[in-house]
């Protein structure tokens, strides 16, 4: 059986910021993590992201566009886990009821296990995104 994820990094309007939740429960409370979720059977994989930006942070279609950058296989469970990107075209207040959300400077070390989930993965994605930012950001 497969189980797919998506998590969806988010910059604020000025590409300084990247939007975090701080986890409330396990797996890894009290820790750094992108948001994202559950990707529904049958459902596609933008649409999953948008559904999940929205109901995590309250950002819709409206205030930013998503591009999809990669994407984990994980084969051992059978996990897939797709990457998406996007930029707050304007500011905009977010909030969350499952985590709480909070805007984290760019310039940090998100390999740091000790402050950021996913056992240095969310530092190899933001290496990604940073690395595509010009690209990404048009």
């Amino acid at each position: 059986m497969n189980i797919e994820f998506n998590v969806i990094a988010i910059w604020d309007s000025n590409c300084e910021k990247m939007l975090m939740c701080k986890r409330r429960r396990n797996p890894y409370k009290g820790l750094y993590n992108l948001v994202g979720g559950k990707i529904e059977k049958d459902e596609e994989g933008l649409s999953a992201a948008y559904r999940e930006l929205e109901e995590e942070t309250g950002i819709s279609k409206n205030e930013t566009i998503l591009t999809h950058l990669m994407d984990f296989t994980y084969y051992l469970p059978s996990i897939k886990v797709e990457v998406y990107v996007g930029r707050l075209n304007k500011e905009f207040k977010v909030h969350g009821d499952e985590n709480d959300l909070e805007w984290i400077d760019i310039n940090q070390n998100f390999f740091d296990t000790s402050r950021f989930a996913g056992e240095g993965n969310i530092g190899h994605i933001l290496e990604h995104i940073i690395l595509s930012k010009e690209v990404l950001m048009r």
